[in-house]
């Protein structure tokens, strides 16, 4: 069934038209990725689908009943509710539900109704009834599954007394997300939900996404992230939807096929028509010919011309070269610890090293001195411990994610010209115009540009550098898609050795050759790309989960043994132990809801619900039931949130 059709949607704002006859559909079930160009509309068709936003000419329908939810981009939960209280706002329906079955249970022991035969079979068959569908939309789950979320979303470790508004901004967007997602509307329309997200939960998300079972429309800058996802994209290009089938991967693949057989057939019908145009010129005064040229002259008038294909706008052009070759060797850092002031150390005995031409990936949790650690490779910084040691003819170019060495006071031009004083202007104002600073652009204020056009103009300055050894921190950021392919397709051509810094998976993907986890004051390596470090990661969970069902308790040699081997091993008890518990649990409530069951059947016999007595006496156990049911759900919630934690 079809959850959405857009056709012939048009928006102006002023003169200018953003979208033109926008042609659209989502299906039941659809995963669909809208994607585009920064300014192309994406954000704007959003607003118009989700009814924020009007529109001039067109028609969006949707089946009558068609429940759906909008995340907006820059948006969060602005609430003086806690964070449970603004969860459970979602399932109101649910409460008042549950708090009418309490009320009918309560009514069945009344001495009238369990007097009156046919008004408490009646009452029975309606609790019945109400009870199934309950259960059948969550009922019995719905707090379980707000735990879910949260922890899902990175806020297994919050209380979930904590007021909303003593969140910060990304984490109240994070927050709006979860309450978006336990809504459970048939269609999701979601603009930019990876933004503030780590990797864990980024992981997270996709496993929710892909299971979920009502249709989803995202745009999003993290294509890792659409591929996943995504079956089906959408393309914004000319202010005009193309549908491509597939992940985003798929997409680009078919796009450039699409673009090549465009532009074959351009050229194909370029050339036939200088041919007839050719004929007709030589041909049409001589008396002989002159027929065959009117025909074709008429063949030229009559046919229908194509456009030349164009691209959407233009990329930047990058390519990064080397003035000079390094030696084999690059870094060697070894036993490098660093603290701020009398802090805790930020990073300890850290052993690091780099050999030419490798493309090497540092990752792990915020917090773990990713960034710090380039900083001391580059000399801001002085390690308290240890020492680093750049090989022979190494060249240092490092690119900072704040772009704090650029100068607001500066022009572009000005930017770029002062580092390079002897180069003439003609050939700075070129580089510039590859990163897409052309005419007056050169002569904006560094405080006046955007955060895309701030990392194009510190790309450029890094660039000029021609260095062999460059330090990356987020180089993605701020950047389209197209200038992230295209800055992606430099650093593989490029002949020196990388180490960077970055949370976008595609990136990592593509541009690294080794993994540096960093976390828990250690450093992991992983030969191979993000995909790789994935597999690996899953490979030794489930070797850990092996190990721990094989390991037995062992004598332990209180000579020898340190307090964390002893720590370890009472957390690997008590995870075994709550997961003995967890599966008790599990079989006793089914047991439970085995007899509430076979209870609730035995009223509807004629020889209970005739006998007052005994039909009181069922109601009583069944309660009974009820309650102990529900305190070991909260005891097995609460042992899920711990497992989970841990």
């Amino acid at each position: 069934m079809i959850l959405l059709q857009c056709s012939g949607v048009t928006k102006s704002f002023g003169a200018e038209t953003v979208l033109d006859q926008i042609k659209l559909e989502i299906k039941e079930g659809e995963r669909v990725a809208l994607v585009g160009k920064n300014g192309a509309g994406k954000s704007t068709l959003l607003k118009i689908l989700a009814g924020e936003s009007s529109y001039d000419s067109g028609s969006i329908t949707m089946p009558k009943g068609t429940t759906f939810g909008y995340l907006e981009q820059h948006t969060g939960l602005n609430s003086d509710k806690t964070m449970w209280d603004e969860m459970l706002d979602v399932f109101t329906h649910l409460q008042k539900a549950e708090a009418e079955l309490r009320r009918m249970e309560a009514k069945m022991s009344e001495p009238d109704v369990i007097d009156d035969a046919r008004a408490y079979e009646k009452l029975m068959a309606d609790y019945d009834q109400r009870q199934q569908e309950f259960e059948a939309r969550g009922g019995y789950r719905y707090e379980s599954d707000i735990r879910t979320v949260l922890a899902g979303l990175g806020f297994g470790s919050f209380s979930l007394d904590t007021p909303v508004q003593s969140l910060s901004g990304g984490q109240k967007t994070r927050l709006a997300l979860g309450k978006l997602l336990l809504s459970r509307p048939e269609l999701l329309i979601l603009d930019e939900p990876t933004n503030h997200l780590d990797m864990d939960t980024l992981r997270w998300l996709e496993q929710y996404l892909s299971s979920y079972p009502g249709a989803v429309l995202i745009v999003s800058h993290d294509r890792y992230f659409l591929d996943q996802i995504v079956t089906k994209v959408y393309e914004i290009i000319h202010k005009k939807a193309r549908l491509f089938y597939g992940n985003y991967s798929a997409f680009q693949e078919k796009r450039a096929e699409l673009f090549e057989q465009e532009m074959q057939a351009y050229e194909k019908q370029q050339k036939e028509i200088a041919e007839l145009e050719d004929f007709v010129q030589k041909n049409i005064v001589r008396a002989s010919t002159t027929k065959r040229a009117q025909s074709r002259r008429k063949k030229l008038e009559k046919m229908d011309k194509l456009d030349k294909p164009q691209r959407d706008g233009k990329s930047a052009s990058l390519r990064f070269d080397i003035d000079r070759q390094s030696g084999n060797d690059v870094l060697k850092a070894e036993d490098l610890t660093f603290r701020f002031d009398d802090k805790a150390p930020v990073f300890e005995h850290l052993n690091v090293r780099a050999q030419r031409g490798e493309s090497i990936a540092l990752i792990g949790p915020n917090g773990t001195g990713k960034s710090t650690f380039l900083k001391t490779i580059k000399g801001d910084l002085e390690p308290d411990e240890g020492h680093i040691q750049l090989g022979s003819k190494v060249d240092l170019g490092y690119y900072d994610q704040q772009q704090a060495e650029l100068n607001s006071g500066k022009t572009v031009l000005q930017e770029l010209w002062d580092e390079y004083p002897l180069e003439n202007e003609k050939d700075i104002r070129t580089v510039l115009g590859q990163f897409l600073f052309t005419g007056e652009d050169v002569l904006k204020q560094v405080s006046d540009l955007s955060g895309g056009e701030k990392a194009r103009l510190s790309l450029a300055k890094m660039m000029m550098q021609k260095s062999n050894f460059l330090l990356l921190d987020e180089p993605t950021n701020h950047l389209d898609l197209d200038s992230k392919e295209v800055l992606e397709d430099a650093l593989i051509d490029y002949p020196g050795t990388i180490l960077f810094v970055s949370h976008d998976r595609y990136f990592l993907n593509r541009i690294a050759t080794r993994i540096l986890e960093m976390g828990d004051g250690d450093v992991r390596n992983y030969i191979g790309d993000y995909d790789y470090y994935l597999f690996k990661k899953e490979e030794e969970r489930e070797k850990a989960a092996l190990q721990a069902e094989r390991e037995g308790p062992k004598p332990e040699d209180a000579g020898e043994a340190k307090s964390s081997f002893a720590d370890d091993k009472a957390a690997k008890r008590e995870a075994r132990k709550r997961q003995r518990r967890i599966e008790q649990i599990e079989q006793d409530i089914e047991a439970k809801e085995h007899l509430v069951e076979e209870q609730e059947a035995a009223l509807f016999e004629p020889d209970v619900y005739e006998d007052h007595e005994k039909a009181a006496g069922y109601q009583s156990s069944i309660n009974q039931l009820r309650g102990e049911l529900e305190q070991l759900m909260e005891e097995w919630e609460e042992l899920q949130l711990e497992e989970s934690n841990s």
